[in-house]
């Protein structure tokens, strides 16, 4: 059996886990990643695309930010709308601060340039992967890569390997208390290289069902409409798509859409999921192996990046001698800020969407909500410090 070593071990090779390593190293913490998927399937991904202030400000703290500040469009606003009352969200009015547009794929693709750059080992096609010796004074990881069983010894694990990895289940189950609420409904989304139906993302809801426009770039949009769970993606062709979100907005954006055919076309499941603690012994969740959120507010990714920076601070610390208080209060840090998000991806989801087999003061909440929103700044700034961010 070959033998590794290093001080992190992080199993994940997706976004989370690349910027943790990004900045463990840039700190001088060595670390080795090890991914089940390769580097392709990884960057095919298509997933998040909205930055909250804080994970951009954390990016550029990686030196990740070169690419993202060239293409990348800040953003100062949304809009909520109910049926053809549009309510503007200004966020840099209310809060001083922006959001910026720039996918998943893209930071990730960026994170992978700069592991590259610095000699990181990063081993793709990993399996058969189990966690060991969590409360002695040095763990390992055991796995299988190439087709030979090899073990990677270190201080401390890093579980950022998704809902389905291996990190969260090697807590014992007596000892993780989970927490999930599964919505009834998926959404349905396409890429399609057309031009944005607004400059600004739009969350509409309407007495046919969600639909949400948001954007790539200037000739990549994102769009996504409410569905059953029983669909599948070959029940919708590409025209009952645009027919389907062109009567979910607004006529004002919908009489500017353009249609053109999808590159990609998903469906994807709601849930809101928390596994905690965030450690056990010597190991860390990250990211989706601990908390899912509905897309609806916009925080999964930005949830993994505000945990990669209580983490990779704790880390350093516990690795150069500087002490172990950081990683003693990494879970309960984090997990404040994780609640908080899951409050605020649960309260757009439901003020925005329509649930199978709700009575009529259930769809007079959803108007009252967006009313007072139109009416209220208190409630705009609310919901705009929510949607930027609330401070790691």
């Amino acid at each position: 059996m070959t033998t590794l070593t290093t001080q992190v071990a992080i199993i994940g090779g997706g976004p989370s886990g690349l910027l943790l390593s990004q900045l463990l190293n840039k700190s001088g913490v060595e670390t080795v990643i090890l991914e089940r998927s390769t580097r392709d399937h990884v960057l095919s991904r298509i997933r998040a695309g909205i930055l909250e202030w804080g994970t951009v400000e954390l990016l550029r703290a990686a030196g990740v930010d070169a690419r993202m500040d060239r293409e990348g469009i800040p953003h100062d606003g949304c809009y909520l709308t109910d049926d053809e009352l549009m309510v503007h969200i200004d966020f840099k009015e209310l809060t001083g601060k922006q959001v910026m547009v720039y996918g998943q794929t893209e930071v990730t693709a960026d994170l992978y340039n700069a592991q590259d750059a610095m000699g990181t080992t990063v081993l793709h096609g990993v399996s058969d992967v189990s966690i060991h010796d969590l409360d002695q004074s040095r763990s390992r990881v055991e796995f299988t890569h190439e087709g030979e069983r090899k073990v990677l010894k270190c201080l401390y694990v890093a579980g950022c390997d998704g809902f389905h990895g291996v990190s969260r289940k090697t807590i014992p189950e007596e000892k993780r208390r989970e927490f999930e609420r599964v919505y009834p409904f998926g959404w349905l989304g396409i890429l399609s290289e057309t031009p944005p139906v607004h400059d600004e993302l739009i969350y509409s809801n309407s007495k046919h069902g969600f639909a949400l426009a948001s954007m790539r770039n200037e000739n990549l949009v994102r769009y996504y409409v409410q569905v059953p769970l029983s669909d599948k993606v070959e029940d919708w062709s590409d025209q009952r798509f645009w027919d389907e979100f062109s009567r979910r907005i607004p006529s004002e954006a919908a009489n500017r859409l353009i249609t053109g055919p999808s590159i990609e076309k998903s469906i994807a499941p709601l849930r809101s999921f928390v596994s905690e603690p965030l450690r056990w012994g010597n190991l860390f969740l990250v990211g989706d192996s601990a908390h899912i959120v509905p897309p609806t507010g916009a925080k999964g990714l930005n949830l993994a990046a505000s945990d990669v920076f209580y983490l990779h601070s704790a880390l350093t610390e516990a690795v150069t001698g500087k002490g172990t208080g950081g990683i003693d209060d990494y879970s309960s840090k984090a997990l404040a800020r994780i609640w908080k998000a899951m409050r605020f991806s649960w309260q757009m989801t439901t003020m925005l969407h329509r649930f199978d087999g709700e009575d009529a003061f259930a769809e007079q909440m959803r108007k009252a909500t967006l009313d007072h929103l139109a009416h209220s700044e208190t409630a705009r700034r609310d919901l705009a410090e929510n949607y930027i961010g609330l401070p790691f």
